[in-house]
């Protein structure tokens, strides 16, 4: 029995031995101002192993981020942790894996185009899942899983734009023949466009508090210039196209309430289905890609 007794305590301090170790080297290492997406993630990770270790004493987490950090020094294939890694809770898997494959559906392209919110969507993916699994610090969780979300929101709106310059620099080549002025009336009205972009998870139409506080913020910046609000749902091309076209409703109506409830006439509020037509970012049919599963609140007048 003592032996037994032995045996666990002699576990107990190597394991605290290597947390110690990774942390220690980690938090005595100079960063500079992150450049690329490697240092971006040894700067996310550190700032996650450093909460654990010194403000919640939690060395099993701060090993975890510890060693993810100092692994982005030899490597820029850091992922989230899968999801058979944590033991989370039954009511919070399909959430949790649902943010993880969004995350990996875009996680090539927005190493090229936004490495900073990449690697704070990876760790902050991390620090969700860790804290779910915890299970008790809700405002840790809605911490982590907000900055998640804003990350991917961020990263959305970067893929979309790259994919409409791309778009518009195509259209100017094919419109070599024609006048200057013509092109430039085209781009003018194209980037004076007042619109707000909300995105949703595959085959949902709820909305994430992250997405109501960016709606909110839009209308307090905006909503005393705009007197007629027109709101469009969108799809990716995954699923029928009628399937499609009625999620893209509800979407839209979703929103439409949200407006409602932040005080905005109905009747000056006009919804839209479009379903999967005018994809943000163009794919095959049936392709999940989180970029086209939006809604876009628009002045109309």
């Amino acid at each position: 029995m003592k032996f037994k007794y032995l045996l666990s305590i002699i576990s107990i301090l190597i394991f605290l031995t290597g947390c110690s170790a990774s942390y220690k080297e980690l938090s005595t290492m100079e960063t500079n101002k992150p450049r690329n997406f490697q240092e971006h993630l040894l700067s996310e990770y550190k700032k996650r192993a450093t909460f654990e270790a010194e403000e919640m004493h939690d060395w099993n987490s701060a090993k975890l981020y510890s060693e993810k950090a100092l692994k982005s020094l030899e490597t820029d294939e850091i992922y989230p942790e899968e999801i058979s890694y944590w033991k989370l809770p039954e009511e919070n898997i399909n959430e949790i894996k649902i943010a993880y494959d969004n995350l990996m559906t875009i996680y090539k392209d927005a190493k090229k185009i936004d490495p900073f919110n990449l690697a704070k969507a990876i760790s902050s993916l991390d620090c969700w899942s860790e804290q779910q699994e915890e299970n008790w610090q809700t405002w840790d969780i809605n911490s982590c899983k907000n900055d998640f979300l804003n990350a991917m929101h961020n990263i959305y709106e970067k893929i979309s734009t790259q994919e409409n310059e791309h778009e518009n620099t195509n259209k100017n080549n094919n419109l070599e023949n024609e006048t200057k002025d013509e092109v430039t009336i085209v781009t003018k009205n194209k980037n004076k466009e007042l619109m707000q972009i909300i995105y949703f998870d595959f085959d949902k139409f709820n909305l994430s508090e992250v997405s109501k506080d960016k709606i909110k913020k839009f209308l307090n910046n905006y909503g005393s210039v705009i007197n007629e609000y027109l709101v469009v749902g969108h799809t990716d091309t995954k699923g029928t196209n009628k399937y499609n076209l009625s999620l893209s409703i509800k979407r839209a109506e979703v929103v439409k309430e949200i407006l409602i409830n932040y005080g905005i006439n109905q009747n000056s509020i006009k919804i839209l289905g479009k379903g999967e037509e005018s994809l943000a970012v163009n794919t095959p049919d049936d392709t999940k890609q989180p970029a086209n599963r939006r809604v876009e609140i628009k002045k109309t007048n």
